[in-house]
């Protein structure tokens, strides 16, 4: 069984290196999303897909495939050839995923190439305007007042904005219902509606939301204020001390991918990270490019391993 399954390892590296040795990419490049279309990692890999797209002279085609905490869409992709043609745009999601799940369908860090990070960008906190807060501090004592009252929406179990809900409760010493949605869009809308009373929302889903006042900015999770809002605080400053939170975003291929193409990959996304258009629309959502070779994206996917471990234990959550 064992050599069984080397044998058809080595087949799959090996039909993988000679499709790129015939050049990549030479036929469409599919990017597969987790989550809905709006989310962060959605909006992500648009940006940068199309970017990828003029620098490869390829269609780059983004496809979501939501549900799960964004497991079911990394599932599609560890399961795919590991030839470069099939990659997925997660957000920090997915090394919480571990933390999250007791039993996942692949092991996070071995089944995948950790091609490179993309960017990074703030959440911020917004709450309906009918809720009556108007600063952070109101917000906190409204929740310290009836705790496991107030149900505050993420963009699904083991999301980066769960994660960042779960660590602005351990530093804020507040107790809230966790209520999951399938993505950014369904949690903003009830979130504006009044059906849950806060989200941590990626900031450029935010901002028309805040601008047209159907939304509340009570803060921004990073450690500086936000470009597209600075004139929210951030959570540090509105009264939770040290408090940081960046909702990061990368790129992923299957385990199995050629050590010369993932760093392939990894240059080219540096070029498409370094066009002055990217840079331009990456501005307009509030998002900063990130630059790391393949190895060092690899020791940071470990790290953001153990630090989600240490937010959900610190946090009480079991394993689902």
């Amino acid at each position: 069984m064992v050599l069984a399954r080397f044998l058809v390892a080595a087949c799959l590296v090996a039909t993988a290196t000679g499709l790129w040795a015939q050049g990549f990419p030479n036929k469409p490049v599919r990017i597969i999303v987790p989550f809905t279309p709006g989310s962060a990692s959605d909006v992500m890999g648009r940006a940068v897909g199309q970017t990828l797209s003029e620098v490869w002279g390829q269609p780059v085609l983004v496809e979501n495939r939501a549900g799960a905490g964004g497991t079911i869409g990394a599932m599609q992709v560890a399961k795919s050839a590991p030839d470069g043609y099939t990659l997925l745009v997660n957000t920090r999601a997915q090394a919480a995923g571990p933390a999250i799940y007791a039993s996942l369908p692949y092991d996070t860090l071995k089944d995948f190439t950790h091609i490179a990070p993309l960017a990074g960008q703030p959440n911020v906190l917004i709450v309906g305007p009918d809720q009556g807060w108007r600063t952070l501090k109101d917000f906190i004592a409204a929740a310290k007042a009836k705790p496991a009252t107030l149900n505050f929406s993420s963009a699904g179990i083991g999301s980066g904005t769960h994660l960042n809900l779960e660590q602005f409760k351990l530093m804020a010493g507040i107790d809230v219902v966790h209520v999951p949605y399938k993505g950014t869009p369904e949690a903003v809308g009830d979130t504006i509606a009044g059906r849950v009373c806060c989200y941590f929302a990626p900031v450029a889903s935010a901002v028309p939301h805040i601008q047209s006042g159907r939304a509340i900015a009570l803060g921004v999770s990073s450690a500086k204020r936000s470009g597209l809002l600075p004139n929210v605080p951030t959570i540090a400053e509105a009264g939770v001390p040290g408090f940081d939170y960046s909702l990061w975003t990368g790129l992923w291929g299957p385990a199995g991918m050629p050590q010369a193409l993932a760093e392939q990959i990894n240059r080219d996304v540096q070029k498409a990270l370094g066009t002055a258009d990217l840079k331009e629309r990456l501005a307009k959502i509030g998002a900063d490019g990130m630059t790391m070779s393949v190895a060092e994206f690899t020791k940071y996917m470990a790290d953001q391993v153990e630090e989600s471990h240490r937010i959900i234990k610190a946090a009480g959550i079991k394993p689902q």
